[in-house]
């Protein structure tokens, strides 16, 4: 389980995430909305501008004063670590 920083200390599961949109589209608006309504939505934007939403696959919905890029960049630097990470080693005798 990985875990990507989305903002002012608040931390979520890389693995859990299916989509980082953009908060600006109509659809989107309608989500997050539907989200407020039944109460899957996780405002993590301490009081900011939400510049990015998380789709989870449990259904909740994060909204993050991050740009979406920069969450993007975050999971791809872990990912990149955990697979140097997992890289074998050469046992050259």
């Amino acid at each position: 389980m990985q875990l990507v920083n989305i903002g002012f200390g608040n931390i979520v599961s890389s693995d859990r995430i299916v989509a980082i949109v953009s908060p600006e589209s109509a659809p989107i608006k309608r989500l997050i909305q539907d989200a407020k309504d039944s109460k899957t939505a996780v405002d993590a934007t301490y009081g900011r501008r939400t510049r990015a939403v998380l789709i989870m696959d449990s259904g909740h919905v994060i909204l993050s004063a991050v740009q979406p890029e920069t969450v993007g960049g975050r999971i791809d630097k872990t990912m990149t670590q955990d697979d140097i990470n997992k890289q074998p080693t050469d046992n050259v005798k």
